[in-house]
């Protein structure tokens, strides 16, 4: 029989995780209602004013994705008219230097040096591009999802954990894939999947059903499980995403993607059908 304060241990890391993510959403929903949804980030290189408005243009997309829970936004040509004047529909940026505390060198103290800009935009501007676009803002309950990856490259096969070295990178890069897609995710732990007998391998054949005590053990409602294949052909990602939402399955695929790219198609998938766009 397992000790509760053993489970309590083994449990830490996603609970600690997943805390961390509900006190960022709940600082964000008391500045307004939603606020937090109208908020998003991106990369830029220096704060000259053409980047900065490649900037907005990037965002506004991403935007509407978060606050909508529609990914069939990405790339939708009915865009065009709204990025060309992205900015009008910004109510405050910030800049955050990713290179802040290292010596400035050459080229880097200028229009190359990255900073993340965050950018927030006018809910009613937002809300009625939506309405323009046949959509709404999601704002009800968005259920926090449980996330399952299995990577295979060659002979190397692992699932995605929040607590082992092997997919640090692909964690973290799911993490923010969520923030991005307005989303809460747990990511199992190492030991939750050993008791389970889940492993890469058998992580594609595993119903969803038999990852449903892992998922509930994290305060998770709905199950996402993806598999990413490396393909050398295309350089990028071949993936596979499922998740099973009132009654019925749903899987889409994409391939020839960086893996940050795969974890937001399908975090965005889900979020799709979640949100019911």
């Amino acid at each position: 029989m397992i000790e509760e304060s053993s489970i309590r241990q083994r449990n830490r890391p996603i609970v600690s995780t997943l805390l961390a993510a509900v006190l960022i959403w709940c600082a964000g929903s008391m500045a307004g209602v939603g606020a937090e949804l109208y908020r998003t980030k991106v990369t830029v290189t220096g704060q000259g004013e053409a980047n900065r408005i490649a900037g907005f243009t990037t965002s506004l997309e991403d935007v509407l994705i978060k606050v909508s829970g529609a990914q069939k936004l990405a790339g939708d040509r009915r865009l065009a008219p709204y990025k060309s004047k992205a900015k009008d529909f910004v109510t405050t940026f910030s800049y955050r230097d990713q290179f802040l505390g290292k010596p400035i060198r050459d080229e880097q103290g200028t229009r190359d040096r990255p900073y993340d800009l965050t950018v927030d935009f006018d809910e009613g501007k937002i809300n009625e591009i939506l309405k323009k676009l046949g959509l709404k803002p999601w704002l009800s309950h968005r259920p926090v999802l449980a996330v399952f990856v299995a990577m295979e490259q060659g002979p190397r096969k692992f699932i995605v954990t929040i607590d082992g070295t092997q997919s640090d990178l692909q964690r973290d890069a799911l993490l923010a894939a969520a923030d991005k897609r307005g989303m809460l995710i747990v990511v199992p732990g190492a030991a939750a999947l050993a008791k389970s007998n889940i492993t890469g391998e058998t992580l594609g054949t595993t119903p969803l059903s038999a990852l449903a005590p892992v998922a509930a053990e994290q305060d998770a409602e709905a199950v996402l499980t993806g598999r990413l294949v490396w393909d050398d052909r295309q350089l990028g990602w071949a993936t596979q995403w499922q998740i099973d939402w009132a009654g019925r399955t749903h899987r889409w695929q994409v391939s020839g993607v960086t893996f940050d790219e795969a974890f937001r198609r399908g975090i965005g998938g889900a979020a799709q059908v979640l949100s019911g766009q």
